[in-house]
């Protein structure tokens, strides 16, 4: 018999499918609304002014710089166009950067919103919101942060570098890891990350093989979707308090940061959790944090955050940052314990299991 647990079922409408990007106007109709802001990156621009063409007369405008970390200051710019155009939704097309935004604007003024995701991040499924401001990145979570529909159209994928997809698909098995160790983790939500970790490590070799495997993309999308989920229904712990640190006090990439850290962090905790973990270590030939290294490697994935900028004289500052109002987790967060993932992280060498 299961012991006693909590599960709250998250809101929210996902659509799913191939050319499912045409539902937006009825998305957004769906909600009450009849002017979106539609939110990119400067990379997504094009994408999305050809989606306010698209809408026409439901297009307010278009705001395309979002950033990663989210920072406040970009946040305070769209805000402004929002209000100068009268928009009262928002429509996200991209990845986290572009999501983060748009759930910093819900959060300040409650807008309604459409995720069009492009990535495999996860976010747009989270109450969560992270955003830097001064060199620091904060979390928030609330429920108006959640997205009120999200639309995975798999054929807005096929075009998603190799490289990006496979460090993003990596961010969204490390939302669905740390889950199973959770402090309020429960049997649903294990079910779900368990089966989230399984597509993503069937989908990603093969489209590294084959970019235009729509099935392998729509696999992605669907486990991406269950670890994002999943993150969004209980509390985050050690990996994500190291990558908030490194992301906002190093300014280091937020998916590539992920997917380094991801073997390092199931290994340290892979003794104090190991019951918690034993679905996804099966998955992995006994050995959760060498089997997700080796993973990885096989992806030829990011290894090292010395490849991104982060000095080994920064290691120890980031360790001080790290053991400052811990998040719970399974195993006794140490400074020194942090500095010797962290150097094992930075060199990229292959985590030891404790």
């Amino acid at each position: 018999m299961p012991e006693a647990f909590i599960y709250t079922s998250t809101p929210g409408r996902i659509v799913f499918g191939s050319e499912t990007l045409a539902n937006v106007a009825e998305e957004v109709e769906r909600l009450g609304c009849a002017r979106a802001l539609i939110l990119s990156t400067p990379f997504q621009k094009s994408d999305a002014e050809a989606l306010a063409n698209k809408l026409g007369e439901m297009a307010a405008g278009t705001f395309t710089d979002a950033a990663m970390h989210t920072p406040v200051a970009v946040t305070e710019a769209a805000l402004e166009v929002y209000n100068e155009t009268k928009a009262d939704c928002v429509v996200a097309l991209g990845g986290g950067s572009t999501i983060g935004l748009g759930k910093a604007i819900a959060w300040r003024n409650d807008a309604p919103q459409v995720v069009i995701a492009t990535t495999y991040a996860g976010s747009e499924v989270t109450d969560i919101l992270g955003q830097t401001e001064n060199g620091q990145k904060t979390t928030v979570r609330d429920p108006k942060i959640r997205p009120e529909t999200v639309i995975y159209d798999p054929d807005l994928t096929l075009g998603l570098p190799v490289a990006m997809s496979v460090a993003s698909g990596l961010n969204a098995m490390a939302h669905a890891v740390e889950a199973l160790y959770a402090p309020d983790a429960n049997p649903v939500t294990s079910l779900m990350a368990v089966e989230g970790v399984r597509a993503l490590k069937s989908a990603l070799p093969r489209i590294v093989e084959t970019p235009e495997d729509r099935e392998a993309r729509a696999d992605a999308l669907y486990g991406s979707w269950l670890c994002g989920t999943v993150l969004g229904a209980v509390a985050m712990s050690l990996h994500h308090k190291l990558c908030h640190t490194l992301g906002g006090g190093f300014d280091m990439p937020h998916a590539e940061t992920h997917a380094i850290l991801l073997p390092h962090t199931a290994a340290y905790n892979a003794g104090a959790a190991s019951a918690e973990l034993a679905r996804a270590t099966e998955l992995f030939d006994g050995d959760l944090g060498g089997g997700l290294y080796d993973f990885a490697r096989s992806l030829g994935a990011p290894l090292a955050l010395a490849d991104f900028g982060l000095k080994e004289s920064d290691l120890a500052r980031a360790a001080d940052m790290a053991v400052q109002n811990p998040y719970k987790n399974p195993r006794e967060i140490t400074r020194d314990g942090i500095l010797d993932l962290l150097t094992r992280a930075h060199a990229g060498q292959r985590p030891i299991t404790t």
